[in-house]
């Protein structure tokens, strides 16, 4: 092949023509209001739900469960990342939990001290606590305030 095969063709005009507009046309009426915030900071607070995270009653459970401590750690069980769920439906409450090994000492004591601790609630009706070991526990669950208690921050 030689170099004419690949020449580019060029040809050199005075003008070209606008391209046309585009035009848009509304398909229809919209009604909105003008802003969208209109009426934001007057608006008063939605009420939580009493079983949902945020709701009195959630967090007084949590509260409950904040105060028992792992006989062999000085940290509260839901800072050591051993509470894995908190369910609230009209006043009956499931805890999920595990516990830092299949052979604590505690694993026969805990569950019943925690349905105790919650049955006391105020609202609470009635307790359960389900002790699962999957997904097993490891330090990475604890919070950033019981690391920092245990030296590991």
């Amino acid at each position: 092949m030689s170099s004419e095969d690949h020449k580019i063709m060029t040809q050199e005009v005075d003008a070209v023509a606008a391209p046309p507009k585009a035009r848009v046309e509304p398909i229809a009426p919209v009604s909105r209001q003008r802003d969208y915030l209109d009426g934001f900071l007057t608006q008063k607070p939605v009420e939580t739900p009493v079983g949902e995270p945020g709701g009195d009653l959630y967090e007084a459970v949590i509260e409950a469960l904040k105060e028992i401590y792992d006989p062999e750690i000085p940290v509260n069980i839901y800072d050591l990342g051993l509470i894995y769920g908190v369910d609230v439906n009209e006043g009956h409450v499931v805890v999920t939990m595990t516990l830092t090994t299949p052979h604590c000492p505690v694993a026969e004591s805990m569950p019943g001290e925690i349905e105790l601790r919650v049955g006391a609630v105020p609202g609470v009706g009635d307790a359960e606590v389900n002790l699962v070991w999957d997904p097993p526990w490891d330090p990475q669950k604890m919070s950033d305030e019981a690391k920092l208690e245990l030296g590991m921050l």
